[in-house]
């Protein structure tokens, strides 16, 4: 037969067990120690703290020094020392990720730190918002109206109301169709959809238009011809100043044109790498509106002309954000791909200045048509796209 063990009555049980005399007093002797050895600890530790005396003997005095209100007053200040503890702590883990030392007095978010933080920060929200959707990039287009003589009696898409006149009733978007009073063009909201109908050609048309078309993150002319020249040109000399013959650059635009994403560039069709560049640039240099935009331009400019590097970083990062969508992204896309031809510089020849030199014009023009003012710009577009190929990682 199984021992049967003996019971234990809980600890919640109403009877508990007598306490003899030696244990109790030997209880009081113990608590009567611990009392004494506590104010000698006051007396000789209590000289070095601030305040007056009798401060130090309330805070030193075992009757008040667990009182509800002075724990709460010590509990707060606490607080704020573990919070900063704490930020001082994830400072120093940021600075051992980035491999930076931390000062002495502990100033740590210093210009290029910041900047590369608010860079990342910031890059990760614009990213976000481009691959929202796997099958489909919400770029936001405005529409391009032109004024439209209908044939045959025409509503407003927009207001519903009748279209009068005999010519010139409204207008119509020349890439997704929407016909509208000329008053209603105004409020519409920039939601344009092109049609690939209306889409005739991919050269020298609007990046962000064409994009929408197809429905991708890039114009598939970029991304053509980078995997192209990835694949088998990063280490030819003089890759991008090296230029094609300009009847074949211009039989891979016809292509383009024709074919889309099917278009055929590989090897055995252009042998010669620097068509495929030449093409590229073609590209970037037909855009109706630049990569780097005409409204932002100016900001450019000026932020290159900034003397102090850390500045001028964060001045470019600035104006980076004011791109649309497809153009930054275009843009990013391209200096990752210039960022590796650099990495062959030893078998191409090719640094960030020499690719400054050739991209610059050719990624941003000045609004107003003047050659004094490109001559005089010339230098700053090359130190832009410097600048960016060279701080890639930190600009996008």
């Amino acid at each position: 037969m199984q021992k049967l063990l003996p019971s234990h009555k809980p600890a919640h049980s109403s009877h508990m067990p007598e306490v003899s005399a030696e244990w109790a007093a030997a209880a009081s002797n113990l608590l009567s120690n611990i009392r004494s050895s506590w104010t000698n600890c006051a007396v000789l530790t209590a000289a070095s703290l601030p305040g007056t005396r009798e401060d130090r003997e309330k805070i030193w005095d075992p009757s008040t020094m667990f009182s509800e209100d002075l724990w709460l007053e010590n509990e707060k200040s606490c607080a704020v020392v573990h919070k900063s503890k704490r930020g001082r702590k994830r400072q120093e883990l940021l600075a051992v990720a980035l491999g930076v030392k931390v000062g002495v007095k502990g100033a740590l978010l210093w210009q290029p730190l910041k900047l590369f933080a608010y860079s990342q920060i910031t890059s990760l929200v614009r990213r976000a918002a481009l691959t929202q959707n796997d099958n489909h990039f919400n770029y936001e287009k405005a529409h391009n109206f032109k004024v439209h003589t209908f044939r045959g009696p025409h509503w407003c898409e927009y207001c519903a109301n009748f279209m009068w006149g005999l010519i010139a009733q409204g207008v119509r978007c020349s890439d997704c169709g929407l016909n509208v009073h000329k008053q209603c063009s105004k409020y519409v909201p920039n939601d344009c959809q092109p049609d690939l109908k209306r889409i005739k050609r991919v050269y020298c048309c609007d990046l962000t238009t064409l994009v929408k078309a197809h429905n991708t993150q890039r114009p598939m002319v970029v991304d053509s011809c980078i995997r192209e020249i990835e694949a088998r040109g990063l280490k030819s000399e003089g890759l991008y100043r090296v230029s094609g013959f300009t009847e074949h650059i211009e039989d891979v635009k016809m292509a383009f044109d024709r074919d889309g994403d099917k278009a055929d560039i590989s090897a055995s069709i252009y042998p010669d790498i620097n068509i495929i560049t030449g093409a590229l640039k073609l590209y970037f240099r037909d855009l109706p509106i630049p990569v780097i935009t005409y409204d932002t331009y100016s900001k450019f400019i000026e932020a290159a002309k900034i003397s102090n590097p850390d500045e001028r970083l964060e001045a470019i990062h600035e104006v980076l954000m004011l791109l649309p969508a497809a153009h930054y992204e275009t843009l990013r896309y391209l200096m990752i791909h210039l960022k590796k031809v650099t990495l062959h510089e030893k078998e191409n020849f090719m640094n960030a200045e020499n690719l400054g030199i050739v991209f610059g014009p050719t990624l941003m023009r000045p609004p107003e048509d003047s050659t004094l003012a490109t001559l005089n710009d010339m230098r700053y577009q090359k130190l832009i796209v410097q600048i960016l190929i060279e701080n890639e990682d930190v600009l996008f």
